[in-house]
């Protein structure tokens, strides 16, 4: 061996040797330091420490948080989305799921997992980032991130230097439209409500399950011209975004839906889920303690949604809105508005400047008894739509027959579409009778038995209501001929 080639190995030996001491020293120093520092004078070093190394790096680094103040970060769902198809033979551990309806698995990285992507020929290091954090310590009323959170979650993104302006302008963009698409390939829909111990985490405050109704609006028995407007609204509703934004409005829509009970309004609710592949929040207000909350239930609903507000006269004293739209307040000083759910709070949260936080939402109320609703309620911009949802009808009998016997046309229709004009059934009704023969005739025959029933119930109870106002009318006439009668002897005991 020549001696250049002895020298070159002494030398390689040297930098290696160089190199184990320093790095065996550092390793020394970090873990004296960690035992004997105080953890505020050790993070101080050490970040400094890494902070002077980072000068002279050819390496950014972008920390993407889950929360943007109050909202989600786009940037960070998409980027858990995505980073679940580029697991390298690296990777270690893995956060794998699959709800029911699903197609395919869920799979995320766990905690300080790291990730290698290859875009445009560059490279681009991921790592996700947990943390435990005392919420005590870190007071901040604008920032999910601190306040309302035990763990802080993030990913960073490390690149070197000269790929910023590709990050921004194509790679981050690249990352979100993928995670849409995948997003709508695997996404079943969910039903979500409200975790009222939970109601101060935007992350955990609404809890979700699968929603596994099969209501469409083809299986809806109600007036095919009403479905018809029904469907054309809210495809006219998705397309609109550009319209509502140079209009300056919100993209939100609002529905009524009224009528008796089993009527069909949540099969209607269930079927416009459906159709849109939105996933429905079901919100119950008498949980609700103040408006504020009912603002952070609004800020926690996902784009592409429906929030649902069941039986609205009965949840809310919308009767006592005068009280309730003033702002005064009682004279021990104390704000008496956030002890309940007010009117005011309420129309705020659907058309005020809460409700623009977040776009194609849908908020749909359903009442039975809409002549007790505030008229503020009712006005369009807050309900857009009114939807009444009346008894059955003959053509909802005969597309429930059609889905639950198979049956397009009978010799009995004729007669059932007769008494159903008379006898005033929901199609909840009318579905159970059908529900309960699987024989066509049988199943035909009991409904209209059934029917007739109904019909003299109704007559019984008109004659019992006819007797009840003529017993009523006769006893006020016998009471005012009684009073004349007493008037005209006290005159003559007076004379």
């Amino acid at each position: 061996m020549s001696s250049s080639a002895e020298s070159k190995m002494a030398l390689a030996k040297t930098v290696l040797s160089t190199v184990g001491s320093v790095a065996a020293t550092t390793m020394v120093v970090r873990t004296v330091a960690n035992e004997l520092l105080p953890p505020e004078l050790y993070d101080y070093l050490f970040f400094g420490l890494k902070n002077l190394f980072s000068r002279f790096s050819n390496q950014l680094t972008m920390v993407i948080d889950e929360f943007d103040g109050l909202v989600n970060n786009e940037i960070y769902e998409a980027a858990e989305m995505y980073l679940g198809n580029k697991l390298s033979t690296n990777t270690r551990r893995v956060k794998i799921s699959k709800p029911e309806k699903e197609k395919q698995f869920n799979i995320t990285l766990e905690r300080d997992e790291e990730v290698t992507d290859v875009y445009s020929g560059q490279k681009f290091q991921w790592v996700w980032l947990s943390k435990k954090v005392e919420s005590k310590d870190f007071y901040n009323p604008r920032s999910m991130n601190s306040t309302l959170r035990s763990e802080v979650r993030s990913f960073e993104l490390t690149f070197h230097k000269k790929n910023k302006d590709l990050v921004l302008n194509s790679y981050l963009p690249y990352i979100i439209e993928e995670a849409k698409l995948k997003k709508l390939e695997n996404r079943a829909i969910k039903i979500h409500t409200v975790d009222y111990q939970s109601i101060y985490n935007l992350h955990d405050i609404w809890e979700a399950i699968n929603l596994d109704h099969p209501a469409t609006f083809e299986t809806l028995a109600m007036d095919s011209e009403l479905k018809d407007k029904i469907v054309k609204d809210l495809d006219r509703f998705v397309k609109r975004k550009d319209y509502y934004r140079k209009v300056g409005k919100a993209w939100k829509r609002g529905y009524l839906m009224y009528g008796p009970p089993g009527t069909g309004k949540s099969s209607l609710v269930a079927a416009m889920a459906n159709y849109l592949n939105f996933d429905i929040y079901d919100l119950e207000l008498t949980e609700v303690m103040r408006n504020s909350d009912l603002r952070r239930l609004l800020v926690a609903t996902a784009n592409k949604s429906i929030l649902v507000v069941e039986d609205i006269d009965c949840t809310i004293d919308l009767q006592n809105n005068l009280a309730n739209r003033t702002n005064d307040s009682p004279p021990d000083g104390s704000n008496q508005q956030e002890t309940k759910v007010t009117l005011s709070g309420l129309l705020n949260f659907i058309d005020g400047l809460w409700s623009s936080c977040g776009d194609e939402r849908i908020i749909i109320f359903t009442t039975n008894h809409i002549e007790k609703l505030d008229p503020a309620l009712l006005r369009p911009g807050r309900m857009d739509m009114h939807i009444h949802l009346s008894y059955c009808t003959p053509s909802g009998f005969r597309l429930l027959a059609a889905n639950y016997l198979e049956t397009r046309e009978h010799k009995l229709f004729k007669q059932i579409e007769e008494l159903i004009e008379t006898a005033m059934v929901t199609p909840a009704e009318v579905a159970e009778q059908l529900l309960k023969e699987d024989e066509v005739d049988v199943s035909l025959n009991g409904l209209i038995s059934f029917l007739h029933v109904k019909i003299k119930e109704k007559e019984e109870a008109k004659s019992k209501k006819v007797e009840a106002t003529e017993l009523e009318t006769n006893q006020k006439k016998e009471s005012d001929e009684k009073g004349i009668e007493e008037n005209l002897e006290e005159k003559k005991i007076t004379k």
